[in-house]
C-alpha cells in the first residue's frame, strides 16, 4: 500500500545504513516504535557493510508493519549503473564487492528481483510542509523550488555543498522547508534551523569519530543513536 508521508504523525528518519543489519535493528528497538509511526530511510542501504542482502529483506518485511518511505542514496545509484553498463570500478571503489559477497551464494550471486525493485524504486526526495528529505542534499544558495527547477532529482543522491564549513557557520540556508539528509558522515549530527544531517559514518567504526547510527524523530528533533554492531 502506497503511503502519503503526514506531519501528523511521528517522523522517523534514519541515516546510512551500508549494509549495518545489527545495528538497525538495535536502533528501531530503542525507538519502541508505535503503530503510526513513519519511518524516512534516507538511502545508502547496500555496500561497504556485511550485510547488505539481510538489511534489504529487513527493510521488506518491516513495511508490512508500519508506514516506511524509503529514499534512494547514491549507492543504490552506482549498484543501478553498475547493471546498467557493466563497469565495476566505481561500485567497487565504494564498497560494491561487499555487497556482492552478501548475495553470494552455492549457486553464484543470488540477487531476487524482489531487491532490485527495492533499489529502483526508491525516491529521490520526499516533500512535506515543513521538511524536504533527500540523501545527499541541496544547493544552498538556491531555494528548495529553484533546486527542483535547475537540478535532476538523482543529483541530489550526491550534494555535499551546503556541508562546507562556510555555510554551517552562517547557517543561512534560503530553503523554505527545513533539509533532513544523510550522505556526508558527521562525527554529531547537525541540528540546525533548516538543516538536520544524521550520516554519523556507522560503517566506519574504525573511525573514533563515527561508527553510530542515527535517527532524529519529528517534530520534536529528539535523537537515538547506536554504535556499530556489526
Amino acid at each position: 500500500m502506497e503511503h502519503t508521508l503526514s506531519e501528523n504523525c511521528r517522523i522517523i528518519a534514519v541515516g546510512d545504513i551500508h549494509g549495518c543489519l545489527f545495528s538497525l535493528q538495535h536502533l528501531l528497538e530503542q525507538l519502541e516504535l508505535q503503530s503510526d509511526d513513519q519511518l524516512v530511510f534516507l538511502g545508502d542501504y547496500i555496500d561497504r557493510g556485511p550485510r547488505s542482502r539481510e538489511v534489504i529483506d529487513f527493510l521488506l518485511e518491516l513495511q508490512k508493519r508500519f508506514a516506511c518511505f524509503f529514499i534512494k542514496g547514491n549507492h543504490e545509484v552506482m549498484y543501478l549503473q553498475y547493471l546498467e553498463n557493466r563497469d565495476p570500478v566505481t561500485w567497487f571503489y565504494n564498497g560494491g564487492q561487499a555487497t556482492l559477497r552478501s548475495y553470494a551464494s552455492s549457486r553464484g550471486l543470488d540477487f531476487p528481483e524482489e531487491h532490485l525493485d527495492f533499489l529502483r524504486n526508491g525516491r529521490f526526495y520526499i516533500e512535506t510542509e515543513n521538511y524536504f528529505f533527500t540523501h545527499g542534499g541541496l544547493d544552498p544558495e538556491l531555494s528548495v523550488r529553484d533546486n527542483l527547477r535547475y537540478y535532476k532529482p538523482e543529483e541530489f543522491c550526491w550534494q555535499r555543498l551546503h556541508m562546507r564549513t562556510s555555510f554551517l557557520e552562517s547557517k543561512r540556508y534560503p530553503w523554505e522547508k527545513t533539509l533532513v539528509c544523510a550522505h556526508t558522515p558527521v562525527p554529531k549530527p547537525l541540528l540546525l534551523e533548516r538543516l538536520i544531517a544524521i550520516d554519523t559514518g556507522c560503517v566506519y567504526h574504525n573511525n573514533p569519530l563515527l561508527g553510530r547510527l542515527t535517527a532524529v524523530i519529528l517534530p520534536s528533533r529528539q535523537l537515538l543513536q547506536t554504535e556499530n554492531l556489526d
